[in-house]
């Protein structure tokens, strides 16, 4: 009974990060996850272009369309997916993949939406094997595909040199300096991401932003009410297409993963609920969490599409007073506010119809 109480207890309190060192590399550390990955440059049969792989008809996806680069990543997020995906420490890169982009071609009368960040960081690898090249090159040959690069890294100067479309838009996950410093190794520091942004919002583009993973912690009221009016600060909501919320959720291969790694983390240190065949927060810490960020983006309201990404459907109308019956009612929804900011921000001057 001593240990389960502790255990509960655990699990409900809020997570304290003081005195908390994250991630140590030891001898023992480092030689099991050293800091570069393996990289493979494979021949890859046809291109992986397909539907969001957390798609689920049991929770509101907007129906994305990933496009994988790179399979595998490069940073050590102590709650990500992406190693159980693929093999660990290890990245796999198609070195046929320009050729490939170049020779696929879409219908030019429908707006699409490709996102290339589920499975590996968008930027991270910069324009290593001209990757960003063919993309830049492809949103330039598809003015209405909506093509998203999501990311934590910083390294976007390969783009800072391209005439970039109006329809490629770079969007950062963002936390608070704690949690990046805790549990996103090696991802680029708050101040780099936004540092980042700034340039890409200079550059003419619009910028996006992910508060996802959401974390409950005992500060994270005033961390991220403190993001968020550093946001409010920095961008008007004219050179903001988006803002998505979202928390941790787990599948069992995570947990097991995180449950026996060498790195010291916290992230697991929370009320697990089964949540549509994976585990998450309650549904109430979840309402709580993305209620109180909405309302520090109050003036964003109006002219910036919010959503929740993969959460149960019924915090839809608590959260943002609206909701979507269906899955495509969201997908068309998101497709056309993002549409009409483009046309909105660049439609005159790229001479775009929608």
């Amino acid at each position: 009974r001593f240990f389960r109480d502790h255990w509960n207890a655990l699990k409900t309190q809020p997570k304290n990060y003081q005195n908390f060192q994250g991630m140590v590399l030891t001898n023992e550390l480092e030689e099991k996850t050293p800091a570069q990955p393996l990289i493979l440059e494979q021949t890859k049969e046809g291109l992986s272009l397909g539907s969001c792989p957390v798609a689920s008809p049991r929770t509101r996806c907007c129906n994305l369309q990933t496009l994988d680069v790179i399979e595998g990543c490069g940073f050590d997020c102590s709650y990500c997916a992406i190693k159980t995906f693929y093999q660990p420490g290890q990245v796999s890169f198609d070195r046929s993949f320009a050729e490939k982009l170049a020779k696929l071609e879409l219908p030019k009368d429908k707006l699409y939406h490709i996102g290339t960040g589920q499975s590996s960081d968008s930027l991270l690898w910069a324009n290593r094997w001209g990757a960003l090249d063919a993309l830049v090159d492809f949103a330039h040959r598809h003015p209405k595909v909506i093509l998203e690069l999501k990311t934590k890294s910083k390294n976007i100067e390969p783009l800072l040199e391209r005439n970039l479309p109006p329809n490629l838009v770079c969007t950062w996950s963002l936390n608070t300096p704690v949690l990046i410093e805790k549990e996103e190794h090696r991802t680029a520091s708050l101040v780099q991401r936004l540092e980042a942004a700034r340039k890409m919002k200079k550059k003419g583009g619009l910028v996006g932003f992910h508060f996802h993973p959401l974390v409950d912690y005992d500060r994270w009221e005033q961390d991220y009410q403190s993001l968020c009016d550093q946001l409010i600060g920095e961008f008007s909501p004219e050179q903001v297409l988006m803002v998505s919320l979202g928390t941790l959720t787990f599948t069992r291969p995570v947990m097991k993963r995180l449950r026996t790694s060498l790195y010291r983390s916290k992230i697991l240190q929370m009320p697990l609920v089964e949540a549509e065949g994976k585990f998450s927060y309650p549904l109430d810490v979840k309402r709580r969490l993305f209620s109180q960020v909405y309302r520090w983006l109050e003036s964003w309201h109006e002219k910036v599409y919010f959503y929740l990404c993969m959460e149960d459907q019924s915090l839809w109308m608590d959260v943002f007073s609206r909701e979507y019956p269906t899955n495509e009612d969201f997908e068309q929804d998101m497709l056309n506010s993002y549409w009409e900011k483009i046309c909105l921000r660049h439609g005159v001057k790229q001479g775009i119809n929608p």
